[in-house]
């Protein structure tokens, strides 16, 4: 089984400036890097547990060192520990399979110009074929987790704020063009970030360690599409006209804000499905915290994009790094 750091390392698939030569490479390395093809017999394997090791890591529950999350009862808060490891990945079914697969689909049906070139089309089926046995992947490592953990009922996290945020803004959306470019925004920016998400929990040595193999094979197709969806919009872009233009601009600050962002809604429901006592008072006090936060910060390889089509100027967001913090926990 191959490591992602080293495909990172090793692979110039993996590089956010590419060509249309490297494109094809990475069309023709498909068989022999997609996780899908290299790995499923390995994945489908029952998969060794430690009951005392946690499901998520501790430090990214965002209310992990309040003092009223600390009086709770251990059995409590391994619970919410395990509710955040199915959250993490109910959040990335509904990325993909809500957004990016749709997407995907509309790029190499001809809904968006400037998908011509057979390799870009190429490169999007296979992608699109990774999107959904990601999909699979996770919802898998959910329904094992269920099992080995017991839980007979889970609250609704089906829908994260990534999904939220899209879907108010297509509801306010009248022209169809204006939804599909939304989706096209979120698509692109996702796709470009989603790694930076992954690795979250990818090389983290506290969690089951088959949690970390998820994210991590996850990760390591996701090296290749962020690649591929920036040289296809290269192509997609220049073909917009002026309206769908401007809303693609206007709405990347967006996208990346509801890609980042800590998902408060989804914590408040698991506190209060677990009984946690001062829930609210939990997640008032952490997002008013100087160290609260967005999950994510690092959308360098939006950035990338963004000045390899020339708009930097026009997309009001600042990709420089944030100032450091210590956080609480």
């Amino acid at each position: 089984m191959s490591d992602f750091s080293e495909f990172e390392s090793e692979n110039p698939e993996a590089q956010p400036h590419i060509g249309s030569d490297t494109l094809q490479r990475i069309v023709a390395s498909w068989p022999r890097r997609a996780s899908i093809r290299t790995d499923m017999a390995a994945f489908m394997q029952s998969a060794a547990r430690d009951s005392d090791v946690t499901d998520y890591p501790v430090r990214l529950i965002p209310f992990s060192g309040h003092p009223r999350f600390l009086e709770a009862p251990e059995e409590s808060r391994r619970l919410v520990n395990t509710l955040g490891w199915q959250a993490y990945n109910a959040r990335v079914v509904a990325a993909e399979e809500y957004v990016a697969n749709p997407t995907f689909e509309m790029l190499t049906h001809g809904v968006f110009p400037g998908v011509e070139r057979y390799t870009a089309k190429e490169a999007l089926q296979q992608s699109h074929i990774d999107e959904v046995w990601h999909t699979y992947m996770h919802m898998t490592a959910m329904r094992r987790t269920k099992e080995a953990r017991g839980l007979t009922e889970e609250p609704d996290y089906s829908h994260p704020v990534t999904n939220r945020r899209l879907f108010e803004l297509t509801a306010a959306r009248s022209e169809k063009w204006e939804r599909d470019i939304l989706f096209l925004v979120w698509t692109v920016v996702g796709e470009l970030h989603i790694n930076k998400f992954l690795e979250l929990l990818a090389r983290d040595t506290t969690i089951q360690p088959v949690h970390a193999l998820v994210a991590r094979l996850h990760a390591r197709d996701e090296a290749a599409h962020g690649p591929i969806v920036a040289e296809v919009m290269k192509d997609v872009f220049v073909h917009l006209n002026q309206e769908q233009c401007d809303l693609f601009i206007e709405t990347i600050p967006e996208a990346i804000r509801a890609l980042g962002a800590q998902d408060y809604e989804i914590w408040s429901d698991i506190l209060a499905f677990v009984g946690v006592a001062g829930a609210e008072e939990i997640i008032a006090e952490t997002r008013r915290s100087p160290d609260s936060g967005p999950m994510l910060t690092d959308f360098s390889t939006v950035e990338h994009l963004v000045r390899d089509l020339g708009i930097e100027e026009r997309v009001d967001y600042d990709f420089s790094p944030p100032r450091p913090h210590s956080r609480r926990g």
